[in-house]
C-alpha cells in the first residue's frame, strides 16, 4: 500500500484519470456528499483526517474529487460521521469506477459471461495469477509505472478473480504456454507459488488448465493471446492479438474464426490431465 510522505498515513486512494468521464462524475459527486456530511457534524478536514487515520491534504482531495478513495475509507468515514450506513452504501457507486476503464470494461464482461475460454502465450492469464506473481508483472512494465499505478493494477487484477465463486459458477479453460510455466516471473518461489496456485485451480469442477507444449511443429495459436467470452443470451465477445487488428469482436462471423482457432489450439494442447501432471512435473524442477 502506498504511502504519503508527509505525514505518514495511508493514502485515500488513487488519482482519477481526467480522461474518464464516468470516474470523474462519480467521484465528483462522491466528494461533494462527505464533504457535506463532515460539515454537517461540524467536523474540520483536518480533525475528520485524525479521526479515520488520513491526513488532511488527502481528505480534501476526495472530497475535491480528485482521488478515489478506497473502501476502508469509506467505512472509517461512516463511523465517525454516525452515518448510519449511508456513506458505506456510497462503495457500490465507487465499485464502479474504482479501477481503470480498461480493466471496468473487462471485468464487467468476466461477471456476466457463461463461459470464459483463453489462451496465454506470454505470461499466465490474469484470473490466475497470484498477488506476487501479478506484482511481478506489474512492476517489469516499460515504461515503469509508479507504485500507485502498480497498487491500483493489484487490486483491480484480485477483485477479478471473483468469477471464481460465482454462483452458478461459469465455464472456464485455459490454455497456457509451456513457457509461460518455465519463466521464473519474480524469482523461484513467486512461480513455485504460482504453479501451485494452477494445480489448486485445476481441481475445480469447472476450471479445465490446458498446456501447450513448446516441441510441437504445428501451432494453431501463432496469432498470440486469444481470450473468448461467450453469454447466456446466446451473445459473445472475443478478442485476439493477431485477428482484425486486434480489437475485441462480436459479429457472430468473426466470433466462429476465433472459436475455431481456440479450439484447434485446445485440440494440441495437452489434455487437462497431461497437464496437472506436467504442471507437477515443471513445480518439482523449480
Amino acid at each position: 500500500m502506498s504511502v504519503d510522505s508527509s505525514d505518514g498515513t495511508e493514502e485515500p486512494g488513487w488519482d482519477v484519470d481526467p480522461e474518464d468521464e464516468q470516474g470523474v462524475a462519480v467521484v465528483a459527486a462522491l466528494g461533494r456528499q462527505l464533504k457535506t456530511w463532515r460539515e454537517s457534524a461540524g467536523m474540520r478536514a483536518a480533525e475528520f483526517g485524525a479521526a479515520i487515520q488520513y491526513g488532511e491534504d488527502q481528505v480534501r482531495k476526495v472530497e475535491a474529487g480528485k482521488r478515489i478513495p478506497r473502501a476502508e475509507y469509506l467505512d472509517r468515514a461512516d463511523e465517525v460521521l454516525n452515518a448510519g450506513g449511508k456513506i458505506k452504501a456510497m462503495k457500490v457507486d465507487l465499485e464502479q469506477v474504482r479501477y481503470p476503464r480498461k480493466v471496468r470494461g473487462l471485468a464487467k464482461m468476466e461477471s456476466q459471461a457463461v463461459e470464459l475460454s483463453a489462451y496465454g502465450n506470454h505470461n499466465i492469464h490474469g484470473l490466475l495469477q497470484t498477488d506476487d506473481y501479478a506484482r511481478a508483472l506489474f512492476e517489469m512494465w516499460q515504461p515503469p509505472q509508479t507504485i500507485e499505478e502498480v497498487e491500483r493494477g493489484l487490486a483491480a487484477r484480485k477483485a477479478r478473480r471473483s468469477i471464481f465463486d460465482r454462483s452458478p459458477a461459469p465455464a472456464l479453460c485455459f490454455v497456457q504456454e509451456e513457457v509461460t510455466l518455465r519463466r521464473r516471473i519474480g524469482g523461484t518461489m513467486v512461480m513455485r507459488g504460482q504453479l501451485e496456485r494452477l494445480l489448486e485451480v485445476s481441481e475445480l469442477r469447472h476450471v479445465t488448465i490446458q498446456v501447450m507444449p513448446t516441441h510441437l511443429e504445428e501451432h494453431a495459436g501463432m496469432g498470440g493471446l486469444i481470450q473468448l467470452l461467450k453469454f447466456a443470451d446466446g451473445s459473445a465477445a472475443e478478442r485476439s492479438e493477431g485477428a482484425f487488428n486486434g480489437r475485441p469482436v462480436s459479429d457472430p462471423r468473426q466470433v466462429r474464426i476465433l472459436e475455431q482457432c481456440h479450439a484447434m489450439i485446445r485440440s494440441q494442447a495437452l489434455t487437462p490431465r497431461e497437464s496437472v501432471a506436467f504442471i507437477e512435473q515443471v513445480l518439482g524442477e523449480t
